[in-house]
């Protein structure tokens, strides 16, 4: 991040969770809830010092997020997209004071909010943005599909990444409304399958157009044959 605001805008949504938790601490049970299935329904239970452990690893994403360009041999990528990269850090972190807020609330009063439906329309709008983003995302070795195929060839990364952020936007747009008016397990099997093969199928997009666009340049004969 080189923008000023930005990274004050990052720690400020990294600080979030610790202040939430450290705000109501003394009033959470000492057996809390971690995780949550589609159905709402409690899967993982844990000591209260967990939610100490999910608040740090939220701080430390802030200074993760602004090493992570400098440490990529490919650093002079992100000066393409650096407004998406960090549009995409500060959703992260934002999303992540999110589902800490909605934790402590159902923690505190149980039923207050529908875990389930609430993190899947909220990963699904996550998806919506990444999905956007993804076609502007230049070569680099952090943030993206990163198969063997893209990571050798600029062109066949831009092609994948175009074609992978119009499926995940897709399926974000469509497990929005499926969150909210279907039942759970119906949801949860649109948002997990439709992520699922959207991006199997862009991984085997990007080995098949490596393929051909690498045997065509071996074989210039090739192409006309596929053709």
């Amino acid at each position: 991040m080189r923008s000023k605001r930005n990274i004050a805008l990052l720690w400020v949504l990294a600080l979030l969770p610790a202040l939430m938790l450290a705000a109501v601490y003394g009033r959470l049970p000492e057996r809390v809830p971690i995780q949550w299935g589609f159905d709402g329904q409690v899967n993982t239970w844990g000591g209260k010092g967990s939610y100490g452990i999910i608040a740090l690893a939220c701080l430390l994403m802030a200074p993760l997020f602004q090493f992570l360009p400098f440490a990529d041999p490919k650093r002079r990528s992100y000066a393409v997209f650096q407004k998406y990269y960090d549009g995409f850090a500060l959703l992260i972190e934002l999303v992540l004071a999110v589902f800490m807020a909605m934790t402590l609330a159902e923690c505190l009063a149980p039923g207050t909010v529908s875990i389930g439906r609430a993190v899947t329309v909220a990963a699904a709008l996550l998806f919506i943005f990444i999905g956007n983003m993804m076609g502007k995302i230049k070569h680099n070795y952090f943030l993206g599909i990163r198969t063997p195929w893209t990571l050798a060839d600029p062109d066949v990364w831009n092609r994948t990444h175009r074609f992978a952020g119009r499926l995940w936007f897709l399926v974000g747009v469509v497990t929005v409304p499926c969150a909210l008016l279907l039942p759970e397990r119906v949801f949860g099997m649109v948002f997990g399958g439709g992520l699922a093969l959207s991006t199997g199928a862009a991984v085997v997009m990007s080995f098949l157009w490596y393929r051909r666009r690498h045997r065509r340049e071996e074989d210039p004969g090739a192409g006309e044959e596929d053709e």
